[in-house]
């Protein structure tokens, strides 16, 4: 995981001024890939003390404009943030306990960039998201 000076050089590297709010929430996302903003702001104020809900949803809006955090939202969820930007990996979702990790994008040929009609759109990212059960919700269920 980057430390604080690592944090402090990307947020400088964005143009954006060094907060120790700032600093507490990509530590918080970096900890803790797809967490939702109430689980972030209970980050926050474990390491932080006390911060504003309005505070935490103001930085992760600044962060995500500037390209260190990404915002996902599969249907039915609320958003989640992920510090792994600046790639074209996608989501597999459990449908049972919401769940959520990073699959890469097919290796080769990858039939997910190419839209059989692109509207004149000059395509650069394609959000794919793999639904299905995770393995603790499958051993749950065969268990019972």
């Amino acid at each position: 995981m980057p430390t604080a000076s690592d944090f402090e050089r990307m947020l400088r590297g964005a143009s954006l001024r060094v907060t120790a709010p700032r600093i507490a929430v990509l530590s918080a996302v970096h900890g803790h890939p797809h967490a939702d903003t109430d689980s972030i702001i209970g980050v926050v104020r474990q390491n932080l003390g006390a911060v504003s809900h309005q505070a935490v949803y103001d930085v992760l809006r600044a962060l995500t404009a500037a390209g260190l955090l990404r915002r996902i939202e599969p249907q039915g969820s609320v958003a989640r943030y992920e510090a792994r930007v600046g790639d074209n990996h996608h989501h597999v979702v459990c449908r049972s306990c919401g769940s959520i990790a990073d699959v890469d994008c097919t290796v080769g040929h990858a039939p997910c960039l190419n839209a059989s009609d692109d509207h004149g759109f000059v395509i650069d990212e394609a959000e794919v998201i793999y639904w299905g059960i995770c393995p603790e919700c499958t051993n749950a269920a065969s268990s019972s």
